[in-house]
């Protein structure tokens, strides 16, 4: 299997790249589709994963009916046999990696939740005690498992940069108060269902993030869901059984890629190496460990 690295639509307009996803206008909606692109310390490798886009499109729409009583979200189809007629002769670059999507006004954050200490929250609670001002409890570790679940909002990045993590106050200030309050809430409602479906199959969600966006004039609040949805791109999946406080976890994502690019002493600077077919087919087996735990099904790639 070859991965699919970039997209090619004929005449449809291209709207952007993003590190994984390419980006297209159909009319009045979107067409989101997951290449099989990987990312890595802020570049895109030359190596993709075969099927990548596939497994991390299946789970989104999996957390989408999941989710579908909590909020509304984007997704309008996706099954390529209802997309218009003009997307037909392109069915098997989106077959299983594409979204027809709702256009939305999307919000200026990441909304993340967290309910374990991880990554840069672990690096801000080392050097504050504290997360998007939040105080958390002296003595905590990497890894450890906080009281409750917090809200902790971030920049989004444009230009393929870290994002930065805000105080909630920042957040109010840059979109308002209700609507602060309003995806806060639904954030955390998220993690929670999301937490305890993945604690269900023998998995920690320990933190996570989402989009959010508004369609038309926002009546009923007109908030919705958007992007993609817990994937292993964007969320912290441990194996439960495994978990032990006081360092790095091991989870369902890139981490054999990561730990290849520091063994070959990469200066994190463009271009990005290759990767060995090797780390490539573990890479792949770990995204669909992750598909068979979440949803208890077998992806056929």
């Amino acid at each position: 299997m070859t991965a699919l690295l970039t997209t090619n639509l004929g005449s449809i307009p291209l709207l952007g790249h993003g590190k994984v996803r390419d980006l297209y206008a159909i009319d009045d909606h979107l067409l989101l589709v997951a290449t099989d692109r990987i990312s890595a310390f802020d570049h895109v490798l030359a190596t993709g994963i075969p099927g990548k886009g596939k497994i991390l499109t299946q789970i989104s729409l999996f957390w989408f009916d999941l989710f579908s009583d909590i909020v509304p979200n984007h997704l309008i189809t996706a099954d390529v046999r209802e997309f218009p007629a003009e997307l037909q002769p392109y069915a098997d670059q989106l077959e299983g990696r594409s979204m027809l999507v709702k256009r939305a006004n999307m919000f200026p954050v990441e909304c993340v939740a967290r309910g374990y200490l991880a990554g840069s929250g672990w690096k801000d609670y080392q050097a504050t005690q504290s997360l998007c001002g939040i105080p958390l409890p002296a003595g905590l570790q990497d890894g450890s498992r906080l009281r409750e679940p917090i809200f902790t909002p971030a920049t989004k990045s444009q230009d393929g940069a870290h994002d930065e993590n805000i105080s909630y106050a920042h957040v109010e200030d840059v979109i308002g108060s209700a609507d602060a309050a309003e995806l806060k809430r639904l954030t955390l409602a998220i993690y929670a269902r999301a937490s305890a479906h993945a604690e269900s199959r023998g998995l920690i969600l320990a933190d996570t993030k989402f989009e959010f966006g508004r369609i038309g004039n926002g009546v009923g609040n007109g908030i919705i869901l958007a992007d993609e949805v817990l994937t292993p791109d964007s969320s912290r999946f441990w194996d439960a059984a495994n978990w032990k406080p006081g360092g790095a976890q091991p989870s369902f994502d890139k981490q054999f890629v990561r730990d290849y690019l520091e063994s070959v002493r990469w200066n994190k600077q463009a271009p990005a190496p290759a990767l060995p077919d090797d780390v490539a087919e573990r890479t792949q087996a770990k995204y669909l460990e992750a598909f068979r735990l979440l949803t208890g099904r077998i992806l056929h790639l």
